[in-house]
């Protein structure tokens, strides 16, 4: 079982204030959260950053990835070192992860930016049913959504600044490689968790 945070921002995101040294400092400090995936907006440059970082520290995982924003809503792929090719909309963004065997998963859909219902209509690898920046309101219609589309629900933090970091966290059957992870998230064995005691 790993313990993985997959919705973080980084510098590389205009509104986040994160540096990748930063997580990978708290990573390697904290007393079970070793896997993180770096979802910035609309970029993948922090990714490579966080890697070579990390890269010295067998005992963690950074999940390579990206917030694509489209008009519809937000849509995080996980997985990918580069960005889709445009137009984005969530159904080329979801044929984008496929093609690339990532996962797509709809981020805080019921909050600002979120595809709301709208999500039903897309082929979506999960739904983020645990948010760190959503309300437990919008976190509740977001697990009722992944129920009804009988998907998986993830956790994110979400987090801009360091104190948001690991608020919530995924419990995940897989080893400590991405595609492991991104395997167990395809078929379900990962349980959004909210976080109790966030220090390391």
């Amino acid at each position: 079982m790993i313990h993985a945070d997959l919705h973080i921002h980084t510098i590389y995101s205009s509104d986040s204030l994160i540096q990748p040294k930063t997580l990978v400092e708290m990573l390697v400090a904290h007393s079970f959260i070793k896997v993180a995936a770096i979802t910035d907006h609309d970029s993948v440059r922090g990714c490579h950053v966080a890697v070579e970082l990390a890269s010295p520290y067998p005992d963690i995982l950074i999940i390579q990835g990206v917030e694509i924003s489209t008009p519809q809503g937000d849509v995080v792929v996980l997985g990918t070192d580069e960005l889709p090719p445009k137009p984005w909309t969530p159904e080329t963004i979801v044929d984008f992860a496929k093609s690339i065997d990532g996962v797509s998963i709809v981020a805080h859909p019921f909050r600002a930016y979120g595809l709301g219902e709208r999500a039903q209509k897309y082929k979506v690898d999960a739904i983020e049913v645990q948010n760190g920046g959503s309300s437990p309101a919008a976190n509740a219609q977001a697990k009722e959504l992944a129920k009804r589309m009988g998907v998986p629900g993830t956790a994110g933090s979400d987090a801009h600044s360091v104190s948001e970091l690991f608020s919530v966290h995924n419990n995940i059957e897989a080893s400590l490689n991405v595609d492991s992870v991104l395997q167990a998230i395809r078929k379900g064995r990962v349980s959004a968790q909210v976080t109790r005691g966030l220090k390391p």
